[in-house]
């Protein structure tokens, strides 16, 4: 049996992964599709402006067409440059695994999530595309193990 720490290595093995710099980088220079695999709930609290929301339960669907949770704008991206997020970077790096098994040419995942890219200062938005504060974005996303998910010693 693999663990999920195992199972993020494996991953990170065939994705490639960007760092929030290079990230903001390539969005000063080129187009690119950022797909937020968080669920709506985070999506709408914070997010990258311009990013779309896809949640990582409906991405295989999301990335065909002839199903309710078709986005045509994901689909059409399949030889375009295309980033995945999350929160921490472990949801984005199975969504960009599956992505590439599905043909996705030019797909990375955002390594350290959306908790980097506001270490990194970057901006968060809203639903309203205001600007998040710093300091609430790192408590939103910052870990909330509670005891009872706490492995016994």
């Amino acid at each position: 049996m693999k663990t999920f720490v195992q199972l993020v290595a494996e991953c990170q093995q065939r994705v490639k992964e960007l760092y929030p710099w290079d990230l903001s980088e390539r969005l000063r220079n080129m187009p690119l599709l950022i797909v937020d695999v968080r669920e709506p709930a985070e999506f709408q609290a914070l997010h990258i402006q311009g990013s779309i929301n896809i949640p990582r339960g409906i991405l295989e669907t999301a990335c065909e067409y002839d199903f309710d949770e078709t986005v045509p704008q994901l689909v059409q991206a399949r030889d375009k440059p295309v980033v995945v997020v999350c929160r921490s970077g472990n949801r984005s790096i199975f969504a960009a695994d599956v992505m590439q098994q599905l043909g996705y040419q030019q797909v990375w995942s955002l390594k350290t999530g959306l908790r980097g890219w506001n270490d990194n200062e970057s901006p968060l938005v809203d639903t309203n595309n205001r600007v998040i504060d710093a300091d609430f974005a790192e408590e939103f996303l910052a870990t909330k193990v509670r005891a009872a998910q706490r492995k016994p010693r």
